[in-house]
């Protein structure tokens, strides 16, 4: 009884703040309410049939699918490759992985915002284009995120650079909670370097990848912040456009907030299509 009227507050905060929410959510997505002034007549599936129809969201979902199609496994492989590097008993192992975890303690603000500073064509150039101008690349120069064709490749290479430390520790971790005796039995049978990592390593770091993996897929689905903040949707039209930063201007932008809480919703449900069965392998791994 004392156990549940502690966890009662944090029930009820949760209860309103989340769930309840997401039911208010759901509710003006169906209803008319496309003005500043709230309209709660049910309209049906109208407002969806009607973001269905729209350019823009099929091209904020295309650009979603690649941001996750390049984004999540590219951070995957560069982690895993951080954390095995690291493994190796490097020396001041602490100093590179404060310099490769340093990233993602920054807010997605400011790494956004030191991001564009490296992206800008000049005058007076970035340090990108500077660089490449200094050891002799310079037909290499290009407008980067001013480059309607590069500039969601541009926030993808950006991102990466952010999570990669992010996923080094989380594997660096999986690997040191692996008993050292099974890595001396593997390496006395003759299992060593690559084959170690792949026979005995690798396998037992599926909870780590697959955990790791719905992280990066989720925060790639409604990115928001960073791509606001470095391109602004542009730098043509909806070039870097994704589910979250359009229903940001469909509602705040444009006042239609029945379109803007249906693109919310369509954000939520694609969300649950990919924690829900996580969870669901999760639990049956507990009980197993």
């Amino acid at each position: 009884m004392i156990a549940i009227l502690i966890l009662l507050p944090s029930i009820a905060l949760v209860g309103y703040f989340v769930y309840a929410m997401i039911g208010w959510n759901v509710i003006v997505s169906l209803s008319a309410w496309l003005e500043l002034r709230p309209d709660y007549r049910i309209v049906g599936l109208s407002n969806y049939a009607y973001i269905f129809s729209q350019s823009e969201f099929w091209i904020s979902l295309q650009n979603n699918v690649l941001l996750i199609l390049l984004f999540v496994p590219s951070s995957l492989l560069l982690g895993l490759f951080l954390a095995i590097l690291l493994d190796n008993k490097v020396r001041v192992e602490g100093v590179f992985r404060t310099v490769y975890l340093l990233p993602f303690s920054l807010s997605f603000v400011i790494t956004a915002t030191l991001w564009s500073w490296m992206y800008n064509p000049g005058p007076p150039a970035g340090v990108i284009n500077a660089l490449l101008g200094q050891i002799g690349l310079g037909f290499l120069k290009t407008m980067w995120i001013d480059n309607p064709s590069l500039a969601l490749y541009c926030v993808i290479i950006a991102l990466v650079w952010q999570f990669s430390g992010y996923t080094m520790l989380i594997f660096l971790a999986g690997i040191r909670s692996i008993p050292e005796s099974q890595v001396m039995a593997a390496e006395v049978d003759g299992a060593g370097g690559f084959r170690l990592y792949r026979r005995i390593i690798l396998p037992q770091l599926t909870s780590s990848i697959l955990a790791t993996f719905v992280i990066l897929m989720v925060f790639a689905l409604k990115a928001f912040d960073f791509i606001y903040v470095l391109t602004g949707g542009g730098p043509a039209g909806t070039s870097t456009y994704v589910l979250s930063l359009l229903m940001y201007k469909v509602t705040f932008g444009l006042d239609h907030y029945a379109y803007g809480a249906a693109i919310a919703t369509v954000l939520f449900v694609i969300v649950m299509i990919i924690v829900l069965p996580y969870l669901y392998l999760s639990s049956r791994r507990k009980e197993e």
